[in-house]
C-alpha cells in the first residue's frame, strides 16, 4: 500500500505568472517543493500534475516525474483527481500538496498520513496550526477551522471561529484559534468520488472546497503541527523566499 504525493502546478497565476519556473535560487520553486515533498519518509511517490509542457519538461529535467493534465480543471484539486484515476488500485493514500510552498516542513506530511492510518474510517484529512497573528483572525484570507474532541473537522470558515463573543470577560485570551493549512490527504476511492461530486451551498458561500465533504457526511480528521509554511502568492512573497534561500546557503557554506 503506496502513499502517493501529487503536487499541482500551472502557469497561469493571476498574481504570479509562471510561478512554478521561476528560477532566482538556481531551482525552479515546483522543484524546491518536489524536493521537500520527497524528504518525508512517509511518501513513496512525487508527480507534478500540469496542464503545462513547460512545467513537464523542467520537472523531468531536473530527474522528477510530472503528468500532463487536461486544461480545463476546475481546481487543483480535480488535477489531483485525474492522476489518481491513473494510479494503481494499490496506491493508499494520495497526498494533494500545494505547488507553491517550497518550504512546507517534512514532518508535517508523515505527521497526516500517520493519522490516516490510524483513522481507517476518516476518507481524508488535513492540518492545521495555531493562528501565529491575532491580526490574522479576521483576515477572510486565513481559514480558520474547529475540532471535536476526536480531532476532527467541525467547520471550516474565512470568519473568525470560534468567534469570541464575550470579549470583555477575557474569554477570547482562552479561545484556540487554529489556521488551515492546505495541504489534504485523501483515500484514492473517496477523491475520486468527491472529484465527481458538483460544488455543495456551503462550499459556494465560503469558497472553500473542504466543505464539500463536510457537507456529504464525510469525516475529516485534522492534524496539528507547530507552524505553516508560507506561501509563494505575490512578487514580494517570492522575493523573500530567494531571501530566505540566500541566507540559508550562506549559512551551510560558513560551516
Amino acid at each position: 500500500m503506496s502513499v502517493v504525493a501529487v503536487i499541482p502546478a500551472r502557469m497561469a497565476s493571476t498574481r504570479l505568472p509562471g510561478k512554478p519556473l521561476l528560477k532566482q535560487t538556481g531551482k525552479y520553486l515546483v522543484q524546491h517543493v518536489y524536493e521537500q515533498v520527497g524528504k518525508a519518509p512517509s511518501v513513496d511517490r512525487v508527480i507534478v500534475a500540469t496542464d503545462d509542457q513547460r512545467i513537464v519538461e523542467a520537472v523531468k529535467a531536473f530527474g522528477g516525474e510530472a503528468l500532463l493534465t487536461r486544461a480545463d480543471h476546475p481546481s487543483g484539486t480535480d488535477r489531483v483527481a485525474e492522476v489518481a484515476a491513473s494510479l494503481e488500485p494499490g496506491c493508499e493514500i494520495i497526498l494533494n500538496v500545494q505547488g507553491d510552498e517550497p518550504e512546507i516542513e517534512p514532518y508535517s506530511l508523515d505527521r497526516l498520513i500517520d493519522l490516516m492510518r490510524a483513522n481507517p474510517d476518516c476518507p481524508t484529512g488535513t492540518l492545521a496550526c495555531p493562528l501565529p497573528d491575532r491580526e490574522q483572525a479576521g483576515d477572510p484570507n486565513c481559514v480558520k477551522v474547529v475540532l471535536d474532541r476526536r480531532g476532527r473537522a467541525l467547520y471550516f470558515s474565512r470568519g473568525l471561529i470560534p468567534y469570541p463573543r464575550e470579549r470583555k470577560s477575557g474569554a477570547d485570551e482562552a479561545a484556540t484559534w487554529l489556521l488551515h493549512l492546505g495541504v489534504y490527504a485523501y483515500r484514492r476511492p473517496f477523491l475520486l468520488q468527491f472529484a465527481s461530486w458538483p460544488p455543495t451551498p456551503l462550499e459556494k458561500i465560503e469558497r472553500l472546497e473542504q466543505l464539500r465533504a463536510l457537507e456529504h457526511g464525510a469525516s475529516i480528521v485534522v492534524g496539528i503541527v507547530d507552524r505553516s509554511a508560507p506561501g509563494i502568492d505575490t512578487p514580494e512573497d517570492y522575493a523573500a523566499f530567494v531571501e530566505r534561500s540566500r541566507r540559508g546557503a550562506e549559512s551551510l557554506g560558513s560551516r
